[in-house]
């Protein structure tokens, strides 16, 4: 209803141009029939291959009205007033300067012919001609209850064509939040397709439609939906960081609760299992990872790299709930002479998403040189907490072998895990890891097991990045020493 007052007030404020970017365009359609009856006025539809017809009452199809530039001069030349639907006009406006014309003077002589055009695409660039003629409507996208409402309806619908279904209400409202900021056809087709594999609605379809919603979102590669998320039994470490999350996901997991954690900073040592812990926190709060390349969003065009930023964000608040991962944001936001402001305009538009949204979107962001990041990036109200992933202990380096030898099959009871971590000293995680995976391919070579002594061999062979960059890592570790919060102790 909401739909047909706001529409019915555009198309009476007398603009003589309305755009619609949208793919329902049979919704727009029904809309706009609904909307006749209280305007009193005739609606057309128009498209290249059908033509010219009428749509609120049954009368034939002009098919001789197919010509982009031929339906614009009729709309134009017609006395009786009405609405007229055109329906992916926009490649004919492109490099078109008569069609362009011609919508100007349909505009300029509304007062006389009371023509009002709907112009129905996917996305349409306004000419700058007529672009103070135009107005902009957005359709509604349909609220959670609208979306459960539309599952039980694809339920009922498929019962009555004799399919036996298993449906969980649970699973129903789950699946309801994670279809929020899509439209109601884009929806139903999920919704089918999630029933239809497996004859169920269950808590297992949460990530193909998970998937299949970001697809239809599709970012072109600035934004990756990542499906390996984890879980913190698989990190060693970071009890800090684990007790603050913890504390945190009951006001997570209850939609009424207003203030909401928004975000964290995790700094540290290169290798340290910064990434593993921005994938974790939305394996624990069970929800889907977006990945954010900061890479990927510059462009040689002035003022396409922050529309791209703007693309990313508003997915991420049409994918909430969910975890946003920046991943080592100093690369993007770092300040340049030679950008011509990008970066700068960059962090105006990340800072305002930061403080103004309101969509569920818990950020994390990465960094490896905090001293490269504007301060405001991480005062208290856009980042909640900073946390320093620093190089693990003994104790945590023992776990971290445990970890990586029972992953990969080894012989755990013939290792000494102790003589492991005292020989790892200032290695990071993932410098442990590459020691195990270098051992078993030195044990394949010489067909020989992977035991202690070939453990040792492969760590005291390695130089880790505490030793080769010693100064920088010292500086890195002083500074955080007051100023961030230790996520292992």
């Amino acid at each position: 209803m909401q739909d047909i007052r706001d529409l019915t007030s555009v198309l009476r404020s007398k603009t003589p141009i309305v755009v619609i970017e949208t793919y329902e365009e049979y919704r727009v359609i029904e809309l706009l029939k609904r909307v006749s009856s209280v305007l009193y006025q005739p609606i057309f539809s128009w498209s290249i291959t059908q033509g010219l017809q009428r749509v609120d009452r049954h009368v034939g199809v002009q098919k001789f009205n197919t010509d982009p530039t031929d339906i614009l001069g009729h709309i134009k030349s017609t006395q009786k007033q009405g609405i007229y639907v055109l329906c992916d006009y926009h490649p004919f406006v492109d490099n078109e300067p008569k069609n362009v014309r011609l919508l100007k003077e349909i505009a300029l002589e509304y007062d006389s012919l009371k023509h009002t055009i709907v112009l129905v695409s996917h996305a349409f660039d306004i000419p700058p001609e007529i672009k103070r003629y135009c107005a902009h409507f957005r359709l509604s996208l349909p609220s959670e209850t609208q979306l459960e409402h539309l599952i039980y309806e694809e339920v009922e619908l498929l019962r009555s064509q004799g399919m036996t279904l298993t449906v969980d209400d649970e699973a129903v409202s789950k699946l309801a939040t994670n279809l929020r900021g899509l439209t109601y056809d884009d929806a139903r087709r999920i919704i089918h397709r999630a029933i239809a594999e497996d004859g169920a609605i269950s808590h297992s379809d949460i990530d193909s439609v998970n998937d299949a919603k970001f697809k239809l979102l599709d970012m072109n590669g600035v934004l990756q939906f990542e499906y390996d998320t984890s879980d913190f039994s698989e990190i060693a470490g970071l009890h800090n960081l684990k007790q603050w999350l913890k504390q945190r996901t009951p006001s997570v997991a209850n939609a009424n609760i207003a203030d909401k954690p928004k975000g964290i900073m995790l700094l540290g040592v290169q290798g340290s299992g910064k990434s593993l812990a921005a994938k974790a926190v939305a394996g624990v709060w069970q929800r889907p990872l977006l990945r954010l390349d900061m890479a990927g969003l510059y462009n040689k065009y002035i003022g396409e790299t922050e529309k791209n930023l703007r693309n990313a964000l508003d997915m991420a608040d049409l994918m909430s709930p969910c975890v946003l991962w920046i991943d080592e944001i100093e690369k993007g936001l770092g300040s340049s002479n030679s950008d011509e402001g990008t970066s700068t305009r960059i962090l105006g538009t990340l800072l305002t998403w930061m403080s103004e949204r309101k969509s569920d979107v818990f950020l994390v962001a990465t960094a490896n040189n905090i001293q490269a990041l504007p301060p405001e990036l991480m005062r208290k109200g856009r980042m909640d907490e900073i946390f320093f992933v620093d190089l693990p202990d003994s104790e945590i380096r023992k776990a971290i072998f445990l970890i990586h030898c029972q992953r990969r099959g080894l012989e755990i009871t013939s290792l000494n895990l102790s003589q492991l971590a005292q020989y790892s000293k200032g290695f990071s995680g993932a410098e442990i890891e590459q020691a195990v995976i270098s051992a078993i391919y030195t044990a394949s070579t010489f067909n020989r097991p992977v035991d202690q002594a070939l453990l040792v061999e492969e760590l005291t062979k390695t130089r880790p990045l505490s030793v080769v960059m010693g100064e920088k890592l010292t500086a890195l570790r002083e500074w955080a020493r007051n100023r961030t919060v230790n996520a292992h102790k």
